[in-house]
Parts: structure tokens; sequence; C-alpha cells
């Protein structure tokens, strides 16, 4: 069995890792917390015993927290806002895609490596459900890569429930699970209020491999039984999803790569996730036709069993972060590796509201297939637009990009009407932008308008529970002249890769508040 890396050992990989994404020398690091180069190679080996006093100076001269003894969800960021942001910013690879990844590993017997993966909790809370399961997942690359080998038997009785139930995403593990267990349970994350509808559409998708499932949330688990007489009939499926969702749509092309035969999948998401998945089970020897539209038709495999490689493509989710943020600072900034296909409805609106920019010439991803431009965000006086920005459907503006014109609009003359019409509660959630002094009157919980320019102030807040709309307040405080702070930033953790660092290569005045 191989020996756990002890507390020394995963300090000192951590510090090594922020050191090299900092560009420094361990002699670099050294003069700046006033020690030896000898004594930070030490430390990065796990040979040396470390003071708080020494994580504390780690942390202010890498500029990111080192170690926390209070729960992920108490870190805050302290911003001083007001300032321009200039320089060039390289976007990772797809949160979603490395998520949805993760599950479709488990279809393959043999080894898995997902190229440059982004380090995120949600990412992090799935690799501990797997593990915890019997999947090895193991690093590599200075971090950036991971490999995953799924065992022949998996463990499900060992999951872990709690890692589990902090991530909606493991409803997905239904498509690939259903091939290895006639009976199985899935912990249900969240309130048992919203089980039988935020699943129903999975259900529906799911009941031509003859998958039942009791989502009534009564033991907290859903209860999984799957039909062997349905789910070995390799005849043609024809399913229609009732509902064009990207998880839903995941899940039945998994539970298709396995399954002999033709399935056409018709109201299927074309969305970037999906894309990359399509893309990966292409490469385990599933065929694929009417990728990037709403039909597809999948002629799975009875077993897979081979070691394959797969680059993710970029995230537009993230783009659109710094899109936002350079627009609300009145910024100039470059975006290395934007997915330009994902990202083209939301520059055509920016540009009705006189955003200025520049697009390179195409090139492609390392997976050969997606789209890439470097887009430069040029300073831009603009104009609440004609029209409400509402989202849609891809090829429409992507829903999880709506809340950014929220920002957006704030420093745009006029008024703007945005409507999220997905969500039941997320526009609620902007309303927190109006203690940064925004113009914000809710209409509905559907509907809002905001008027600018703002004459930003800062506060202090707790971030909401939401992902975006939590990116969302914190765009508004690097805008927003004075000191703010955000409290409890677990949310944001979720879904960026080192944000406030990333933040500060371009010029904003971020840091975590360090505390033990």
């Amino acid at each position: 069995m191989k020996k756990a890396k002890s507390y020394q050992e995963v300090i000192g990989e951590t510090i090594e890792q922020m050191r090299l994404e900092k560009g420094w020398t361990q002699g670099e690091l050294a003069e700046a917390t006033g020690t030896s180069q000898s004594a930070i190679h030490r430390i990065e080996k796990g040979g040396q015993n470390i003071s708080l006093e020494m994580v504390k100076k780690l942390s202010e001269a890498l500029g990111n927290q080192i170690l926390s003894i209070n729960d992920s969800v108490s870190q805050s960021f302290r911003i001083r806002g007001g300032k321009e942001l200039s320089g060039e910013i390289t976007i990772n690879t797809s949160k979603n895609a490395a998520v949805a990844l993760l599950m479709a590993a488990l279809l393959n017997s043999g080894r898995t490596v997902l190229h440059k993966v982004a380090r995120i909790e949600e990412v992090f809370r799935i690799i501990e459900v797997l593990e915890s399961i019997g999947v090895k997942c193991h690093w590599q690359n200075r971090h950036r890569d991971l490999e995953i080998i799924s065992p022949r038997e998996l463990k499900l009785e060992n999951m872990d429930v709690e890692a589990a139930r902090k991530t909606r995403s493991v409803i997905m593990m239904l498509g690939p699970l259903l091939h290895r267990y006639k009976k199985f349970e899935l912990p249900y994350a969240g309130g048992c209020s919203l089980g039988v509808r935020t699943i129903e559409p999975h259900l529906k998708a799911l009941e031509s491999f003859g998958v039942k499932v009791d989502a009534q949330c009564k033991s907290g688990f859903y209860e999984v039984e799957v039909n062997q007489h349905t789910l070995k009939k390799y005849e043609d499926r024809y399913i229609v999803l009732v509902e064009r969702g990207d998880t839903v749509t995941e899940n039945v092309l998994m539970a298709a790569a396995l399954s002999p035969g033709r399935t056409t999948i018709v109201g299927a998401s074309p969305n970037y996730m999906v894309q990359d998945m399509c893309f990966f089970l292409e490469k385990l020897g599933v065929k694929i036709s009417g990728i990037g539209t709403t039909t597809l038709t999948v002629r799975g495999r009875s077993a897979i069993d081979m070691d394959v490689e797969y680059n993710l493509s970029e995230d537009p989710i993230e783009a659109m972060s710094f899109i936002a943020a350079a627009y609300a600072t009145h910024s100039k900034i470059t975006l290395r590796r934007a997915p330009i296909e994902f990202l083209e409805i939301e520059l055509e609106i920016l540009k009705s509201m006189n955003a200025r920019f520049k697009k390179s010439e195409e090139y492609l991803s390392n997976n050969g297939r997606t789209r890439l431009v470097d887009l430069t965000i040029l300073k831009s006086d603009l104009v609440a637009p004609v029209d409400k920005i509402h989202p849609m459907p891809f090829p429409g503006l992507n829903i999880d990009n709506l809340p950014f014109f929220s920002v957006i609009a704030a420093v745009a003359e006029g008024r703007t009407m945005i409507h999220d019409w997905v969500f039941e509660n997320r526009a609620i959630y902007t309303t927190e932008l109006a203690n940064l002094n925004v113009k914000v009157e809710l209409l509905d919980a559907h509907r809002l308008y905001v008027e600018g320019p703002t004459n930003w102030r800062p506060a202090e807040l707790v971030a909401p529970q939401a992902l975006r709309p939590a990116v969302v307040v914190l765009i508004g405080m690097l805008a927003a002249p004075g000191t703010s702070i955000l409290r409890n930033v677990y949310s944001i953790n979720r879904g960026y890769q080192d944000f406030a660092v990333r933040l500060r290569h371009l010029g904003a005045d971020i840091v975590p508040l360090t505390g033990i």
C-alpha cells in the first residue's frame, strides 16, 4: 500500500507549486521571507517542520493562503478597488468539462489522463468521491494533469457522502454506473424539496436504459434500480430530452457509450462541456455524429478498456469573467486562448453597448477541435442596450454568462433590463450590487433593471452562495474605490482556480485574509 504523505510533504508541495506559478526561484522566495535557500528546499521536500509564523511569511510573500485550520467557507478576500487592470491572462480549461470527464473516466477500464485539469474545489470534491470508492486519481506534471484508473469493482458502500453532498455533479454518476450495477444508491446533494423536480429530466431520459430512481429523498439517497432486460436490449434507442440540459445530455451520452447499437438523442445540449464529452468519448472509440447540434447519434461499445489521454478545452465562462472585470474597471487586458465559438453572442451584445475589443486570427485548442482566439478588451464608454439581455441555450447567450452583464450594465450609461428566466432566484442575487451603490430595481424573481453609470462605494459583504453571482460581487468590488471585504468565498473557489492570484497578475489589489 502506498504510504500517505505527511502534512509537511503536502504543505511543501503546495509551497513549491505556488512558487513556480509566481515564477520565483527558491533563492528569491528565501530572500522574500528572510530565510535561506536550503531551508526553502527542505520545506518544499517536506523535510523540515514549519512554524505558523513561517507559514504566514510564505503566504504573504507568495500572495496566497497556504494553510487554514478553519473551513474553507470562512476564507475571505480584501479588495482595494478603483484600480485599472492591465496585461494578459491565459484562460484555463473548462471547469464543467473537467467535472463531466471525471465521471466519464468511469466508463474506461484502462488508464485515463486528462491534461490541464482545473484545480478547483468542485474537482477536488469529485476526486474525493472517486477515491473513496476505489478509483485511483493521481496528479502528474506538477499537478497539471490528472491520471484516473477505475478498478474492476467499485466500493460504492465506502463513498464519501459528505464530499458527494457538496456537489450536484454526483448525479452524473448515473450514466456510467448503470452498466455496472443492478441496484445502487447515490447521495442526494441539496434539499429534498427540489429532489424530484431537479433530476426528473435525467430519470425520463435514462428510462430507455432500464433505469428507475426513487428520488423522494426519504433516505437522503437516490435509490437506483436498473432493469437488466431493458438495458441489454441492444436495439436502437430514440430519446427525446424534455429539457435541453447539459448534465442530462452528458448522462445519456455516458449511458449510450457502453450500449452497443445506435442511440439517437433529440433535444441534446450542444454546449461547450457536452462537446468536450463527445470528443473524449470519440477517443474511447465511441462513434458520435451531430456534435455541436441538438441531435446526436451515438454508436456505443460493449466494453472500453484502453489507455487514453485528452486535452480539455478552455473555459468560456472564465473568459467572460475577465471580460466583465475589464469593462467594469475601464481597463485594457488581453485574454489568451479564449474559446470564441462560445463567446460570439456575448461579444455581439457588448458591441451593441459600444464595447470595443480586438480579436486575433482563430487557432485550435489542444484538443484539435475547439476554436480559440486571443481577445484584447479595450477601454470603452458603454451605453445600455436597446433590448433586454437574456440567456438562451447554445448558440445563444450562455446561461452562466448572464450574471456578468449586470456588473457591466452598472458602468453603462442608461437603463438595462436583465431577464434571468432559467433560474428561480438567481436574479435576486444581483441586488447585492446595491450594497456597492449600484442602482438595481428588482421587478420580480426573474427580471431586474440596472442603471448606470455607478458612483461605486466599497462594502463588506458575505459572498452569495451561487458561484457566478459571487464573482459578480467581487468584480464590483474591483471597480469600487476604497477597501472592500468579501467573506466566505468558497463558492468562488469551487469554480475558479487561483482567481485572486490571476487578478493580481493583472494589477488588482486583492489578497486573501489569512487566519489560522
